[in-house]
């Protein structure tokens, strides 16, 4: 049961970890790289649709387990240290207070990825189906 239990906190610090990389995105001083990767992330870790499907045993889990973490070590690396010491007490506050809801955020990445699923299937319809 420690496993687990240390599990849900890691999974807990990175969800933190996260919301004040956004928060941090959202801040004037934070260079214009970083947002755009900070941006690419957060869309990323919070999209209901993954890289690799969960279902596909054992590398379902490796997006979650391995791309999201480099991300965002990455990221906080490009984010100022005053910045991100500021959004990190601000994601806690909000987290303490209860969940942030963002239900624009989460229409705009589901319109990105119809988006790209219309892309590729017309794109496979005209490479597999279209006559020559």
């Amino acid at each position: 049961m420690a496993v687990l239990a240390k599990l849900n906190q890691r999974a807990r610090h990175l969800k933190a970890e996260t919301f004040a990389l956004y928060l941090a995105a959202r801040d004037a001083r934070t260079p214009w790289h970083a947002k755009l990767l900070v941006a690419i992330i957060v869309a990323y870790a919070f999209s209901p649709i993954d890289l690799i499907p969960d279902f596909i045993p054992v590398l379902g889990y490796l997006d979650d387990l391995i791309l999201i973490p480099l991300g965002i070590a990455l990221a906080i690396k490009l984010v100022p240290d005053h910045v991100l010491a500021e959004c990190r007490a601000r994601a806690q506050e909000t987290i303490q207070t209860g969940k942030p809801v963002s239900r624009i955020a989460g229409a705009v990445i589901i319109v990105i990825w119809l988006v790209l699923a219309t892309i590729c299937i017309m794109w496979a319809y005209e490479a597999f189906m279209a006559p020559e």
